[in-house]
């Protein structure tokens, strides 16, 4: 077993820093209610929120339901294994059942739409504790942000990760030299997970751990997207730029649409208007490596585009957040509409008895026109969502507040339905206890209609 495993945290007193965030976690856990928002623990990866999460569920002996974005998290999948366990007691004794999704700021490109939306759903209709993990928050949905509660957890510094290293090679057996661990700590970048497999690489097998043996286990420090175009924008050094331009995952065509996507923050519109120049040639060979196939054009257009834009930046710097490129977000909300508008038509298609295509080339305008007359009847009669009214009204808030009216409505009608049945039943039962009419009583005379013998 690798140590990250072997010597995760059980309880919350052995997690690593972050103290502020554990007792938040703990406090929202003692007094936990049905009133009371999820947590969403947020941060850079590796520093203890999913560790944090089940030393807290250890602690209050709640059993853990997890879903990360390994698995489909459709609206479908969501709702079969979150929503079923949200709503449901535990059969293994535990006193709850603690809800954790894992990356909550993956729910993107799907198979199914409304991953997001559902789980804002299974949150409304929860009877148990949730905890949702994130390593971006800020890339959450306005709609996940609003009923949830943020918990940040924060890198570690060197001095705190250290202790653990040692506590790790004691129990291990294993003999350190303290520089060895500070080396580790320092490299790891706050991130104990890493700073745990390093002293793992480096100590396996081993009775003695040196400083020299250090270097075989330092954490991969491939440069990330956001570190390159902030390098650019910074006026790195050429060789630098053109280093990190090997160590990122990313393609020179989607390097070159990040760098596309901050020329804002370029400090003048005449130096906008160069890096657009350079932009423009780098994508003359990123065109003709895709039409010939040959690959070796690629270092071509990184050169152009990095050197050039980082040239007209002028070591100007980054003044605000590196932003994806907003053409993604047009693009994803687009590619959402189809999905919208597809699950639309195979809806009112099931409901009509008509065919899909049919309904869309011949139906559509005059269904869209009936909506738009009628709004709230049509919400109730093809149980539409605010994206599929947004569909036919075009109107987004008058959408939202339309169907929000129609739930509180429905739900106003279950609950004096419920009252309701809740007093026949009591009506009933009375009924019920109440002794016959003549019980008690000295029968003077046969009943009317009926002779005497005597």
């Amino acid at each position: 077993m690798d140590w990250v495993e072997k010597y995760r945290p059980q309880h919350l007193q052995d997690v690593v820093g972050n103290s502020g965030a554990v007792r938040q976690m703990y406090e929202w856990a003692r007094d936990w209610s049905r009133q009371k928002k999820p947590l969403i623990l947020y941060g850079k990866p590796g520093i203890g929120k999913t560790s944090s999460a089940y030393a807290l569920a250890n602690d209050m002996n709640w059993e853990v339901v997890e879903l990360n974005a390994s698995d489909q998290r459709t609206k479908a999948a969501l709702e079969k294994v979150a929503g079923a366990g949200s709503t449901t007691a535990s059969l293994s004794g535990a006193s709850r059942k603690l809800i954790l999704l894992d990356e909550a700021d993956n729910l993107h490109g799907q198979a199914d739409r409304g991953g997001a939306k559902a789980i804002v759903e299974i949150i409304a209709a929860s009877r148990q504790p949730i905890i949702l993990i994130a390593n971006d928050y800020y890339s959450l949905s306005r709609e996940l942000k609003a009923v949830t509660e943020p918990v940040q957890f924060r890198a570690l510094q060197a001095r705190s990760i250290v202790p653990r290293l040692r506590q790790i090679c004691a129990a291990e057996g294993v003999a350190c030299d303290p520089a060895a661990l500070d080396a580790i700590g320092s490299r790891a970048g706050g991130d104990v997970r890493a700073a745990v497999n390093m002293l793992y690489a480096a100590a396996i097998g081993k009775e003695r751990l040196a400083a020299d043996d250090v270097h075989t286990s330092a954490k991969d420090e491939r440069s990330t997207i956001f570190e390159l175009v902030g390098g650019v924008f910074k006026g790195r050094r050429d060789a630098d730029l053109l280093r990190m331009a090997v160590e990122v995952e990313d393609t020179p065509d989607t390097v070159e649409q990040w760098l596309e996507g901050n020329l804002n923050h370029m400090p003048d519109p005449v130096s906008r208007a160069r890096g657009y120049a350079c932009l423009s040639k780098a994508d003359e060979y990123i065109g003709r490596t895709y039409r010939r196939q040959y690959y070796t054009l690629w270092r071509y257009a990184s050169a152009v585009m990095l050197l050039g834009v980082a040239d007209a930046a002028g070591g100007h710097g980054v003044h605000g957040r590196i932003m994806p490129p907003s053409r993604w977000q047009k693009m994803g909300a687009s590619k959402k509409q189809k999905a919208v508008r597809a699950g639309l038509a195979r809806k009112l298609s099931e409901m009509t008895h008509i065919p899909q295509d049919a309904l869309r080339e011949d139906f559509f305008t005059a269904i869209s026109i009936l909506v738009e007359q009628d709004p709230t009847g049509y919400v109730r009669e093809f149980e539409l969502d605010a994206d599929e009214l947004n569909l036919f009204i075009h109107d987004k808030a008058q959408a939202a507040k339309v169907v929000k009216e129609v739930a509180k409505e429905e739900k106003a009608k279950a609950k004096k339905a419920s009252a309701k049945e809740k007093g026949a039943g009591r009506g009933r039962k009375s009924r019920d206890d109440d002794p016959p009419a003549d019980a008690g009583e000295t029968r003077r005379g046969p009943p009317p209609g009926q002779a005497t013998l005597f």
